[in-house]
């Protein structure tokens, strides 16, 4: 089975949203369909997924129950153009250009061509459909930009926003949107879900399901960053304080070189914050005092990884700067 990831827009199938996806047909099946929703929840739970369901649909595909509220077949017209990215009309906004490179934000000359997309009749189907993905990765300009548009609702058209982060968002772009939230999935369905699209044995897929909080995308997006080793590598850290073992450090600051280093970086200080967080709260259920230099270590492991991206921090010195952190803590 191969371990990778794929993209929304080839997903046919999502689990543990019947709800917001028979909200979602009842609106369009009654001419009711309000021309904005705002998708939110988690990141990884699904939203995006259900966004490209609900686009097909829109551009129309006919239904195909064996995929659920809002399946469309695989191998429909309109599933295969959305897949080619050739469908006329729908567009996406998102921080991955046409290049392939991730940028820090969704530029406002691609928000501002919202505009024009919805001053245009559909070309071959009921409706024209944007999708952002996500809101969150709109700076201000291209925030107002899509405000524009929510202001003069499109004849026909649909806004899909997605946000992980909702209050972030201008309360304007929140107050002019139909709200569908997406809760985390059981714990077993992560892990199903894990199962079936990677090689990760039972025990790991737990493991990948638990630390992903309920969001399938998540824990699959861990899996193929290696998230378990990286995680054991944590727990041995911990477990060895106040000691450090100096070699096995410098070996685990090796990962953060090259091009996926920040991403090994990120990861291991999250699943050492997580560590120290739950360590910390054992601690003081069973009445430990003096935890101040525990929560200095978990506030270091939370701000560190921001600084490193913001002021090029070396990875290097700031992973060892978490070590004293820890190592200090371990002693008070």
């Amino acid at each position: 089975m191969a371990d990778q990831a794929t993209h929304p827009r080839e997903v046919f199938d999502l689990k543990g949203h019947e709800a917001a996806e028979i909200a979602f047909e009842e609106a369009r099946s009654r001419g009711r369909l309000h021309h904005a929703w705002l998708l939110t929840g988690p990141e990884g739970v699904g939203k995006a997924t259900f966004a490209y369901r609900a686009a097909r649909r829109l551009l129309g595909a006919p239904p195909e129950p064996s995929y659920g509220v809002l399946g469309a077949a695989p191998g429909h017209p309109v599933s295969r153009q959305i897949i080619a990215r050739s469908h006329p009309d729908i567009m996406v906004l998102e921080r991955i250009g046409e290049d392939g490179k991730v940028r820090k934000a969704i530029p406002v000359d691609e928000a501002r061509k919202l505009s024009d997309f919805f001053s245009k009749s559909p070309a071959s189907a009921p409706h024209r459909v944007a999708i952002i993905d996500a809101a969150d990765d709109l700076n201000v300009n291209s925030a107002n930009a899509v405000l524009k548009t929510l202001e003069e609702p499109p004849e026909r058209g649909i806004l899909l926003l997605i946000s992980h982060s909702p209050g972030r968002l201008l309360p304007t772009i929140r107050s002019r949107c139909r709200r569908l939230a997406f809760g985390g999935l059981a714990e077993s369905d992560v892990t199903e879900f894990v199962q079936s699209r990677t090689s990760a044995n039972a025990e790991d897929s737990i493991r990948l399901a638990r630390m992903a909080n309920g969001a399938p995308g998540r824990a699959l997006a861990l899996a193929l960053a290696g998230a378990v080793a990286v995680d054991d590598a944590a727990k041995e850290i911990l477990i060895g304080l106040p000691q450090i073992n100096e070699a096995a450090a410098l070996a685990l600051a090796d990962r953060f070189r090259g091009g996926e280093g920040q991403a090994q970086f990120n990861l291991l200080f999250e699943r050492l914050a997580e560590r120290v967080h739950s360590h910390t709260t054992r601690l003081a259920s069973e009445g430990y005092g003096g935890l101040d230099r525990w929560a200095s270590a978990w506030e270091t492991l939370q701000r560190l990884p921001r600084e490193v991206e913001a002021v090029n921090l070396d990875r290097t010195d700031a992973f060892f700067t978490a070590l004293s952190e820890l190592r200090a803590a371990a002693r008070a």
